[in-house]
């Protein structure tokens, strides 16, 4: 009972740790893209995809790097509760971070959050009390050798997957995939950490020998990379809702079919009713903050209650509130005007539609219209 319960502290304290670390490395690379698009730089391939030097970018800025520091302290408390904890317990209440991520995005990233969030959120929260309830103290399972070697495997296959998904997709299903993945990989390291050798008693060669080993250190260091470009590539919130949801699922079944993790007698059915709900409210959460991810403020707000998309935008001149009036004119503007036209101006490519200059409003300004 007192290994459970440092488990559920463990696993709070990571789930913490991990929704702080997410908003913190969001932070730097909107700040990133921010400076790239003042001083004109392109940050991104013709597929859409983030730059390798944009992220290598990120990796340095001030806030990502504190945020890194956060992850360590959240996968040392993923790894107790892993080794104390039902795996569908102990990443459970870890995706828990996607709670704090939202909650500190509204401070940090002014990320408004409406209805529809609220509602998502508070159900993965009941969720997760759902689950704590019916989980049993039993954990066991995993002492094959070669399911150790399978997970390894699989590990090295998913790792390939995922970095040529969010290269090759465009901007949206890069980032969902990315998150995806990074979540799957997540969830792979708490199963291999839940069944490493050498840990007790301690035998270093065995701990170094085991394939189990190999995969934390795998999964780790892709998903924390995939991550971080899927942090480019879209929304936080979006991103971090379908993290948890791999990272919860997928070792959640594992810990099941493979590792002998029960519910308590009689309440296997509040199991399946607290996961259902977790995952649910995950992907509604994924959902609502998957639309046309902003990081720069440039395009209109989010809508608001329990609508989904972005406001239509507005125009000062009503002739030109049809979609697609202001591009036309700008073609016909520059179709007209030659290349060796005086009226021309090469900095006019950079005006608004409201005519105001696009590198002239700071980031602040631009972060208070980010989704």
């Amino acid at each position: 009972m007192q290994l459970f319960v440092v488990g559920v502290i463990a696993a709070c304290l990571a789930a913490v740790a991990y929704g702080m670390s997410t908003v913190l490395r969001a932070l730097g690379a909107r700040r990133v893209a921010a400076a790239a698009a003042e001083e004109g730089k392109g940050i991104t391939t013709d597929t859409g995809a983030p730059t390798i030097s944009s992220t290598m970018s990120t990796f340095v800025d001030p806030a990502f790097i504190l945020g890194t520091t956060m992850v360590v302290f959240g996968f040392a408390g993923g790894a107790l509760a892993a080794r104390f904890l039902p795996l569908f317990l102990s990443q459970t209440i870890v995706s828990a971070n996607l709670v704090v991520t939202a909650l500190l995005g509204t401070i940090i990233l002014n990320i408004a959050l409406h209805t529809r969030e609220w509602v998502a959120i508070w159900l993965v929260v009941m969720s997760l009390c759902l689950l704590g309830v019916s989980s049993s103290h039993h954990t066991g399972g995993g002492e094959e050798v070669g399911f150790h070697w399978g997970l390894f495997l699989a590990t090295v296959a998913l790792c390939a997957f995922a970095l040529v998904a969010v290269y090759n997709l465009g901007s949206a299903a890069g980032a969902i995939v990315g998150g995806a993945a990074a979540g799957l990989l997540f969830g792979i390291i708490a199963i291999a950490v839940r069944i490493l050798d050498g840990v007790q008693p301690f035998d270093p060669v065995a701990l170094l020998t085991d394939p189990a080993a190999w995969t934390i250190a795998a999964a780790g260091a892709v998903g924390f990379y995939i991550q971080t470009v899927a942090l480019q590539l879209g929304a936080v919130n979006g991103v971090t809702a379908v993290l948890v949801v791999g990272e919860t699922a997928g070792p959640s079944l594992v810990g099941v079919v493979f590792l002998e993790d029960t519910a308590k007698p009689g309440l296997g059915w509040l199991a399946i009713l607290g996961f259902v709900g977790a995952v649910i409210g995950a992907v509604l959460v994924a959902w609502y903050g998957s639309v046309d991810p902003d990081h720069l403020g440039e395009a209109p707000p989010m809508k608001g209650g329990w609508r989904r998309g972005r406001e239509e935008p507005e125009y000062s001149d009503p002739e030109k509130s049809e979609p697609g009036a202001f591009e036309a004119e700008a073609f016909e503007a520059e179709f007209r005007s030659g290349p060796g036209d005086p009226d021309s101006r090469d900095d006019d490519a950079g005006l608004r539609p409201d005519g105001s200059a696009s590198g002239d409003r700071s980031v602040g300004s631009r972060d208070s219209r980010h989704n």
